[in-house]
């Protein structure tokens, strides 16, 4: 294994294991009609680091079988996520690249979140799209500035 390969692989897990706790640091509001996901706000990362598109993808996967809404969240909660941090990590800044996971999240999950809940469609893709702007927008353009910051000490590409 080459050194850029494990640090691609270590920075991956490390997202993805950074997703899992703010996940669960946050459970109450992470999960269902009207979520705040806070975690979320990691959702910044691809912009910076192109091992934030498998980190990603595979910790809301481990906080969704974790989280109880069934295979539906499981699988499609966590390819919204791969397809959000893939077009994110494509996008020329963080204007552009904070519109995937808002628009994919509010739109995809909440077309089967509404049949798991029985809240209608619409209202939760207000409700979705409220969350993850707060989330993504808010804390994750947070995180953007500090990362921004930091990013020739921690090696990263700055966006």
């Amino acid at each position: 294994m080459t050194p850029s390969t494990s640090r691609y692989l270590s920075r991956a897990g490390l997202i993805a294991a950074l997703y899992v706790v703010v996940v669960y640091a946050f459970k109450p509001i992470s999960f269902g009609p009207g979520q705040i996901r806070v975690a979320e706000a990691l959702a910044v990362l691809p912009l910076f680091e192109a091992a934030a598109i498998p980190g990603l993808f595979f910790g809301c996967f481990i906080a969704n079988i974790l989280g109880g809404l069934g295979p539906w969240d499981v699988v499609g909660g966590s390819l919204i996520t791969l397809a959000a941090a893939y077009l994110t990590h494509r996008s020329p800044g963080f204007w552009v690249g904070i519109m995937p996971p808002i628009f994919l999240n509010a739109f995809g999950v909440s077309a089967y979140l509404s049949h798991l809940s029985g809240v209608p469609y619409a209202a939760l893709v207000g409700q979705i799209m409220f969350g993850q702007a707060i989330a993504v927008g808010a804390l994750g353009g947070m995180l953007h500035a500090l990362l921004r910051r930091l990013a020739p000490t921690l090696g990263l590409e700055r966006r």
